[in-house]
């Protein structure tokens, strides 16, 4: 099969050259390995016009100027949540002239803005990125065997109408931690459950579902430490790390008092900081394996198994 690729103009003058010279069409297609359609083409049209090099066309005329298309791409900046079509409305009002949303969006391709889903973070003060950073130059000496003794835990919460983040932004390849691209976000929707887990390197603890109402510091006691943490700390031996963050239930006296009744020793966290805590990405993947199900679930009842069945099925 031949390959297609530009004919210019001067392969032109040699395909007509070849015909002239009384050549067939296919010996001359077979020779610059390209369809025989395409030869029979150009000799048919260089017997109409005379010509053998190509007529550029003048296309369409665009509907923009470039000094237009730098404002269309200015106002995409100034607020990358707007959408194309209210780009394309402020644009009619600033010129008076009427483009399409498809136009705007070309227009803002060209000038490198593409439609991206924004990154979401919590939101950071300077005391909050001092303790994150204090707490990196701490700990950047362990090893794998020091945090392999580490318990990383946290709650969750799992909601039947999942967030899907359908506003996007505009911004360019390569630019999705840029402070303007973020956008901060520390609630949750309605109508959720929460549960609760624990994962270390080598192993992870049984997801535990938190029933009617929100956890607080004897729930915590109660319902995670006791049955729980203290059993596997005991398995894993003196070396045990325990990690939770500084949710108010996890904060309390006597949840101090517990743990150091039990020798259990906790692992100084940092405020606002879940992105550092692996779990994360483990609530992640469990998100995706419940929405991906076959039959998702309609109810509380529903999505409690399925989250408990896709959280054993998780590979270590």
């Amino acid at each position: 099969m031949s390959s297609r690729h530009h004919i210019d103009d001067f392969m032109r003058g040699q395909i007509i050259g070849k015909i002239e010279e009384r050549r067939k069409i296919t010996d001359v297609a077979r020779e610059f390995d390209i369809a025989h359609s395409v030869v029979s083409w150009l000799w048919k049209s260089f017997k109409t016009t005379g010509m053998c090099s190509r007529r550029h066309g003048g296309g369409r005329v665009t509907s923009t100027t470039p000094a237009e298309d730098r404002y269309i791409v200015l106002s995409a900046k100034r607020n990358r949540r707007t959408t194309a079509q209210q780009v394309a409305n402020q644009f009619l009002a600033a010129s008076g002239k009427q483009i399409s949303r498809k136009t705007v969006a070309r227009r803002l391709r060209g000038g490198g803005l593409y439609a991206r889903r924004p990154v979401v973070c919590v939101p950071l003060t300077r005391q909050h990125r001092t303790a994150r950073l204090q707490w990196y130059r701490e700990h950047h000496n362990w090893t794998e065997q020091d945090w392999a003794c580490v318990l990383f835990s946290d709650e969750s919460r799992f909601s039947l109408s999942s967030d899907c983040r359908r506003q996007l932004i505009w911004r360019e390849s390569g630019t999705a931690y840029r402070p303007e691209n973020i956008q901060e976000k520390d609630r949750y929707p309605t109508c959720s459950i929460m549960v609760w887990a624990g994962t270390m390197i080598n192993g992870q603890m049984r997801l535990h579902v938190v029933v009617n109402g929100t956890m607080t510091g004897q729930r915590y006691i109660d319902e995670v430490l006791l049955p729980h943490v203290r059993l596997f700390g005991g398995a894993v031996g003196d070396k045990f790390v325990f990690m939770d963050d500084n949710a108010t239930c996890h904060r309390t006296l006597t949840v101090q008092d517990c743990l150091d009744s039990e020798g259990i020793q906790r692992l100084v966290w940092p405020a606002r900081s879940p992105d550092l805590n692996p779990i994360e990405n483990v609530w992640d993947a469990l998100g995706r394996q419940v929405a991906g199900r076959n039959y998702p679930p309609t109810n509380k009842n529903t999505l409690i198994r399925a989250l408990t069945e896709e959280w054993d099925k998780l590979p270590q």
